[in-house]
């Protein structure tokens, strides 16, 4: 049978429908990747003099007096660390900041009239974010990695917690971005929140030179997971299993995606 012609023109609405999703969701990534890459200077070189900084002070000071992994010095110790916080830090900033600047300058009803589903806004958010942070982090390997002799024992364990961390953190930045209504509650949760978690998830140390109470402290920190199991990609050794690490970051992401996903679906203080 022949289609009719209000088939004909379902088809045909279908089709544009399709593409013009496509469009706005790389439209989206695009201007968002654009936004920090226009200011790389403070959006990638500053966070990797700073991960820089903290590679020389450290090192510099407990080179000698630490040994946390047999035949791996304290500054090739610190480098995974600090490569995988300025990813997560990074990811965080970038959804979160986005968000907080469109809200306040009143520019967000351009993002929110196009026909853009909540997924395709969570995707662009997020892959931004990851791209931000993979972007800093391989910044901060290649300059810090003149300083420590390296080890790469599984790179497929490398990238799977760089990607699932700087997605977790851009989600996070996601909803930050629209629960705050002002920059200081935006600085409260990254100050309050983001920092402390990221400061004790065993960059600069092992959890278990810790006292066993902050031992179980650290291992309800699902950042210590992310920087743990970072960590093991290039080392083959680690606090805990990779695969249980690979469990409570996946675990972690999937309830933030829901949450952001929900948020966004609703409009939640973005439609008023």
């Amino acid at each position: 049978m022949k289609p009719t012609e209000f088939e004909i023109a379902d088809d045909t609405r279908l089709a544009p429908m399709a593409v013009g999703s496509l469009v706005g969701f790389r439209t989206l990534l695009y201007k968002e990747v654009l936004r920090f890459w226009k200011v790389s200077f403070q959006t990638v070189a500053a966070p990797v003099l700073t991960a820089v900084l903290y590679l020389l002070i450290f090192g510099h000071v407990l080179e000698d007096r630490v040994k946390v992994y047999d035949q791996i010095s304290y500054t090739a110790f610190l480098v995974p660390g600090l490569v995988m916080m300025s990813v997560l830090q990074n990811a965080f900033a970038n959804s979160s900041s986005s968000l907080i600047q469109s809200k306040i300058t009143g520019n967000l009803v351009f993002v929110l009239l196009p026909p853009l589903s909540h997924w395709e806004m969570f995707g662009a958010y997020v892959v931004a974010s990851v791209i931000r942070g993979l972007v800093v982090g391989l910044g901060v390997l290649l300059v810090t990695a003149w300083f420590a002799h390296l080890h790469f024992a599984s790179v497929g364990w490398i990238l799977v917690f760089a990607l699932l961390g700087a997605g977790i953190l851009g989600t996070l930045g996601l909803i930050a971005g629209i629960w705050a209504e002002k920059f200081d509650q935006l600085a409260a949760f990254q100050n309050f929140l983001i920092m402390p978690a990221t400061f004790l998830s065993g960059v600069f140390y092992s959890i278990h030179s810790l006292p066993a109470f902050w031992q179980a402290v650290s291992h309800a920190n699902p950042f210590f997971y992310m920087i743990d199991g970072f960590r093991y990609g290039f080392f083959g050794v680690s606090d805990v299993s990779p695969m249980f690490s690979l469990a409570v970051v996946g675990s972690a992401f999937v309830v933030l995606a829901a949450l952001a996903l929900r948020l966004l679906k609703s409009g939640f203080k973005l439609r008023h």
